[in-house]
């Protein structure tokens, strides 16, 4: 499957560097010299990959110069992932690993009440995106409120919490 880890910001230097706005949590892996990356509808090979000043620059084969590196600007770059590769930490997840998951109640675990449709990564804390019936309800994704992941049944629960999940009901309970 292939997986968006990234986006070409601009060039770098006049030997065809270019800077890469990160979107994985392994750029070191990712963007790795030899590794493999599809720019856009091309595949390519990294070349080369460094830090400097905050922002990671890439080589890419084929690209030799300022003028090549300026035409790949605003392009994704994507990676090919195995679906079945773990994080390696129990607590952890990506989240082609976490949309599509059914969505139970702690107090109902036999009864999926939504889906997660999408993770959003928010500056204070990851929500759950969980499709509702017909709308969409945003769930920080914290252990206080999402307690379980359990990816072999296929299940998130989050807690009965008024309002939670009904945003209409935490009116009822004020």
């Amino acid at each position: 499957m292939q997986v968006v880890v990234g986006r070409i910001s601009r060039a770098h230097g006049i030997r065809g560097e270019v800077t890469i706005d990160i979107r994985t949590d392994e750029p070191e892996r990712r963007f790795a010299p030899g590794s493999s990356v599809r720019v856009g509808e091309q595949e390519m090979q990294v070349r080369s990959s460094r830090r400097h000043s905050g922002r990671l620059l890439v080589q890419l084969e084929g690209v030799v110069d300022r003028t090549a590196a300026e035409a790949l600007q605003g392009r994704t770059v994507s990676s090919e992932v195995d679906p079945d590769e773990a994080t390696g930490r129990s607590d952890e997840f990506y989240d082609r690993q976490l949309v599509g998951l059914e969505v139970v109640l702690a107090s109902a675990p036999d009864a999926p009440v939504g889906r997660v449709t999408a993770v959003q990564h928010l500056p204070a804390q990851d929500h759950l995106v969980v499709r509702v019936g017909t709308q969409d309800v945003m769930v920080p994704f914290v252990e206080a409120l999402v307690p379980s992941v359990d990816l072999q049944t296929g299940t998130v629960t989050v807690v009965d919490l008024p309002g939670l999940l009904d945003p209409d009901a935490a009116d009822e309970v004020r």
